[in-house]
């Protein structure tokens, strides 16, 4: 590699490791090079070491690997963050144990405020679930009235896909009951909720939900408290922390996100305290928004949602999360609290019918604007839209997909989508019964191998279970499933077609591959020094991979403390 020429020297100077640049000319080398916010040069040591000036910041690796920093395709950072901003009941083994958490609340809370905690059972999935404390009890609203008699209490529900089982459970104490006009003749918004009875039909404050995306804290118990603005902005603080801590410098919110999950955002950004970049989908709140003329709409956000979006090289907002209404009648019921989402983070009434979302779909070619779903239903819609216009150039998404033929590939390969993947779920968690419904030998299961030899653009997401790359890297190439069963093992591909995917791949996903996922002279400094090598670590190291140092835009991340929970 040539040496600088400018007269410039670098800001800093990454070297003495084992850099994998992901450039196809540089390979792996020694060092690497950056002044202000891009990369200047990698090379050895020597070559690059000659040009550091008097100001240069220098780091030895010691002989650590480093990697471009990762790009999360479907990321859900906020949820991490908003874990962490209610009391926890992680370590509560019995009710015993959950009536301490609300003692100690109540004391450092005045009378009559409320206090809203996590879910029962252990982060990122709750188990055990419903019944898994001691003596297969859960509190209800007499424990809790014991501890708390002046403070309104509620026990919010998991966000049900983190352990795709129902039903949810959820907890209120007798004030709350009072304050939400919760009785004996309160009527259950919908069939999928059930508000527990005793004997005489007096509320135990115990809500069931048969459905994996929460109802109750948007209806009945919509009296308390959602989470805050300061309580978001604080959230994505923390987990951006988390989310460089194994490696993620970038995300994309493919689920996409509400308005105030935006604000978050633009007021954690306007203070200057991002460490990972964000490309945010929008998810609308179609039901606010009348009926409208959609060509209209949609050729106004055209302007802002269109090619590579709004923003800049930390925030952009591009393009529109697209979804069938699967549950018109719960969705309404979601969509009406207005403007609070919940766990969710995107809006409820983004789901549109058949018949409107055929309209957007077209309307959105038409526009420019770019579209991300997760549904099988979307792959006809998509195609109905590349008829009317050409869709290939603006890169839709679709994510999730567990299965997918050698026929819907092609189609894939027509319209020129790009591809994020779940493997988290659909090799790690649900690999075993997925290998029980497909064919023999499981080569429809998340078909990386496939995908790659049809030359489409894949990136990994996490969904927030956990948050590294590393095990969907570790999916990726050891296809096994948590019981240790192989999952569609001969579409396993090679250590660096993963971590190309997970660094390239999520760059290109952002229209950001000209920019980043690449270590080389011009491109966005974004690096991840790690504990281990991706590339030759055992495999039961890889998916537990974490940085010891991460820079972003040329500059070294502060990196919390590693997080007490395994993943």
């Amino acid at each position: 590699m040539p040496g600088s020429t400018s007269g410039v020297a670098p800001t800093l100077i990454l070297h003495g490791g084992r850099i994998h640049t992901g450039d196809a000319t540089a390979g792996t080398v020694q060092a690497v090079a950056i002044r202000g916010h891009e990369v200047l040069e990698v090379g050895t040591d020597a070559q690059v070491l000659r040009n550091a000036g008097p100001g240069t910041q220098r780091v030895d690796l010691a002989g650590r690997t480093a990697i471009p920093g990762m790009t999360d395709g479907h990321a859900h950072l906020d949820r991490e963050g908003l874990r962490h901003q209610l009391p926890s009941l992680a370590k509560a083994s019995s009710v015993e144990d959950v009536l301490d958490v609300i003692a100690d609340e109540v004391r450092r809370h005045p009378p009559g405020s409320w206090i809203v905690t996590q879910p029962l059972g252990q982060p990122p999935e709750y188990h055990p679930g419903p019944g898994g404390l001691a003596g297969g009890r859960i509190p209800n609203r007499h424990d809790l009235d014991r501890v708390s008699p002046q403070h309104p209490v509620y026990i919010r529900p998991i966000w049900g896909y983190w352990r795709n089982a129902t039903p949810l459970v959820s907890v209120a104490n007798s004030l709350a009951l009072a304050r939400a006009g919760i009785g004996p003749h309160t009527r259950s918004p919908s069939p999928d909720v059930v508000i527990e009875a005793d004997a005489q039909g007096a509320p135990t404050g115990v809500f069931y939900e048969h459905t994996l995306v929460p109802l109750v804290e948007h209806t009945l118990m919509r009296a308390a408290p959602g989470f805050t603005a300061a309580q978001r902005e604080a959230g994505l603080r923390h987990a951006m922390g988390q989310y460089n801590r194994v490696g993620t410098t970038a995300v994309f919110e493919g689920h996409g996100v509400a308005s105030e999950v935006v604000q978050a955002y633009k007021a954690v950004h306007a203070a200057g305290d991002c460490s990972v970049r964000a490309v945010l989908t929008f998810s609308p709140n179609w039901q606010l928004r009348g009926q409208g003329d959609a060509a209209q709409l949609l050729s106004d956000w055209g302007a802002w949602l269109g090619g590579r979006g709004m923003g800049d090289a930390w925030l952009r907002m591009q393009g529109l999360y697209a979804e069938l209404d699967a549950e018109p009648g719960n969705n309404r019921l979601r969509a009406a609290n207005h403007p609070c989402t919940g766990w969710a983070g995107f809006q409820a009434g983004c789901a549109l019918p058949q018949d409107a979302l055929e309209v957007l779909v077209v309307e959105a070619a038409r526009a420019g604007i770019r579209l991300a779903g997760i549904w099988p239903n979307l792959l006809p819609l998509f195609e109905r839209a590349n008829r009317a216009h050409p869709i290939a150039p603006l890169r839709w998404v679709w994510g999730h997909q567990s299965v997918l033929t050698r026929e819907q590939i092609t189609r894939i390969k027509d319209l020129g989508l790009v591809i994020t993947t779940h493997t988290n779920r659909h090799i790690y968690k649900d690999g075993d019964r997925l290998m029980q419904r497909q064919p023999p030998g499981g080569d429809e299961i998340v078909p990386l191998r496939r995908l790659r030899e049809e030359g489409i653009e894949v990136a990994f997401g996490s969904d927030n279970l956990p948050p590294s790359l590393f095990g969907p890297i570790w999916h990726a190439t050891a296809r096994q499933s948590r019981s240790g069963q192989a999952v569609g093992p001969d579409q396993a591909i090679t250590r660096e077609q993963a971590l190309h995917i997970a660094t390239r791949g999520g760059a290109y996903l952002c229209f950001d591959e000209h920019q980043r996922g690449t270590l080389a002279p011009g491109m966005l400094a974004d690096v991840a020094v790690l504990n281990a090598d991706p590339l030759s670590c055992q495999d039961e190291v890889l998916p537990h991979i974490h940085a010891d140092m991460t820079v972003v835009h040329g500059r070294v991340i502060d990196l919390p403390d590693l997080p007490s929970r395994s993943p």
